[in-house]
């Protein structure tokens, strides 16, 4: 499993832009108190985990190894970070995202309008989170796909813990009313915790966007 490799020289311009990014979705969040946070929601899973790894499985999803054709969409940096119920950041856990292309197909054989994906997009990427709780992935604005509204799934894992999972969504986006699954979430401060903005990066010439989405995991570590 390779997370977390080192970017090539192609790739180095991340963390530059990614620094630019925290203006409009800051990498650290301060003075985080637990009567103050909320839970994250588990969802579901979903059918669309790959059944197909990609060739490339690390947090940029927009370019496949050295390829140097990129993905199309909204290029979107989304970061976070992964909390405990105190509002501690947990290391060492494995964030997983997969969504849909700028088609709408996921990387699955089973997946709608999979003749038409986008062979340029990675489709699934991982982080391994450090001290702060910290990832980073550099993917595309999700859209729709038949009969959800646009999102991102997310699944963390850690050692001697079940899999949580669950979805991001985008503030603001009118098919938020009708998905099903989104509204079966029927606390609304619960709901609204993982519909997040999707903001213009002012130092962008090219439009990019970034999103913060904070999970925060309803258990605490054992000292």
């Amino acid at each position: 499993m390779n997370i977390n490799k080192s970017f090539s020289t192609r790739r180095c311009f991340l963390g530059s832009l990614a620094a630019g990014a925290a203006g409009a979705a800051a990498f650290f969040t301060s003075d985080v108190f637990a009567d103050q946070l909320i839970q994250t929601p588990r969802q579901t899973e979903g059918p669309f985990y790959p059944n197909r790894m990609p060739l490339d499985t690390d947090n940029d999803l927009l370019i496949i190894n050295d390829t140097i054709t990129a993905a199309i969409g909204s290029v979107t940096y989304l970061s976070g970070r992964i909390l405990d119920s105190r509002g501690q950041p947990i290391r060492s856990a494995v964030v997983e995202i997969w969504q849909v292309d700028n088609n709408g197909a996921y990387l699955h054989t089973g997946s709608v309008n999979g003749e038409k994906r986008d062979a340029n997009f990675q489709g699934f990427g991982r982080f391994l989170t450090g001290s702060t709780g910290e990832y980073l992935f550099r993917t595309i604005k999700p859209v729709p796909y038949p009969g959800r509204t646009p999102h991102i799934h997310f699944a963390v894992k850690m050692k001697g813990r079940d899999k949580f999972t669950t979805q991001c969504y985008i503030k603001g986006e009118p098919g938020n009313e009708r998905d099903s699954i989104l509204k079966s979430i029927r606390d609304i401060k619960a709901r609204e915790s993982i519909i997040v903005d999707f903001a213009p990066i002012k130092e962008s010439r090219i439009g990019e966007l970034a999103a913060r989405f904070d999970i925060v995991l309803g258990y605490t570590p054992e000292a």
